[in-house]
């Protein structure tokens, strides 16, 4: 965490807002527009199916190119380039691919996803999702918007009636606690849906698209600027027991559902997290 300075006490949130939306977007074209033919994967990262490509470093690299070439004072911690230290109080967060794998594929739900920070608190963020067509947007004091327009989260008539996103881990053992909980939420929602890109969940729920979202294992990249985004929008966003929402757990939803979703993820010990034993982890590779 950057520590404030002279720069970030009278830094514009809307100012770091406009540079976060040319640079993902102009990242959002390189991806799009030079995606290679028969894409594969580069590297792993946290396990043989947490993957990496050769698109996801030319996109950070763009992204850090452009944001310190108008503030080279900033600090940025990015999702395949690490933390970098800076002195202005301001701090980058980045994901040039969020949903690698969709990528990958060659499926829609993708991301760059782009946040700032003064002082530790996150105050603009962007989520650019260029084959979905849609840009989302919000600063620590305006509306959330969706290309332009403010959004605002659903009013679902309970938990009973909620549709309800998640998403998986990228370890065995994880994804088998997840799994086991899965079967426990689904009986007790409309339904439950599965992108494949945080950041994109949570601009879900800022739209009212899905009712409420709720993942184990994200890290700062993945969900910076996308629970701004649902804050903003009216969402609730936080963790189980009164804890921040973090690694542990997430939870983002309309306000009507979140106390009951939840009660519903802690009665399962939703954040119990094997990885805390790591030998039931698979080999994992860079």
């Amino acid at each position: 965490m950057t520590q404030p300075g002279a720069v970030a006490d009278t830094v514009s949130p809307r100012a770091l807002l406009e540079l976060a939306l040319v640079a993902a977007r102009e990242a959002g074209d390189l991806l799009v527009r030079t995606r290679p033919q028969g894409l594969r994967a580069e590297a792993t990262k946290t396990s043989p199916t947490d993957v990496v490509t050769e698109m996801d470093r030319a996109s950070e690299r763009l992204l850090r190119e452009r944001l310190l070439a108008r503030r080279p004072g900033d600090a940025i911690l990015g999702e395949e380039g690490g933390a970098s230290s800076g002195s202005s109080g301001v701090r980058w967060v980045i994901d040039p691919v969020d949903g690698t794998v969709n990528y990958l594929y060659g499926l829609p739900h993708w991301a760059v996803s782009v946040a700032a920070e003064v002082a530790g608190q996150v105050v603009a963020g962007v989520v650019h999702a260029p084959e979905l067509g849609h840009t989302w947007t919000a600063t620590v004091d305006s509306p959330a918007c969706r290309d332009g327009l403010p959004v605002s989260v659903s009013d679902p008539d309970g938990l009973a009636m909620a549709l309800v996103a998640t998403g998986f881990g990228y370890t065995s053992a994880r994804r088998a606690r997840q799994a086991r909980v899965l079967t426990g939420v689904l009986p007790r929602v409309r339904d439950i849906r599965r992108a494949g890109a945080a950041s994109v969940d949570l601009c879900l729920v800022a739209s009212g698209a899905v009712d409420g979202y709720y993942e184990q294992g994200l890290k700062p990249w993945d969900l910076a600027a996308g629970a701004l985004i649902a804050t903003r929008a009216g969402a609730r966003v936080g963790g189980l027991s009164g804890q921040p929402p973090g690694e542990r757990m997430l939870v983002a939803a309309a306000p009507g559902i979140f106390d009951e979703l939840v009660g519903l993820l802690a009665a399962l010990d939703a954040d119990d997290d094997p990885r805390a034993d790591p030998s039931t982890d698979p080999p994992q590779g860079d």
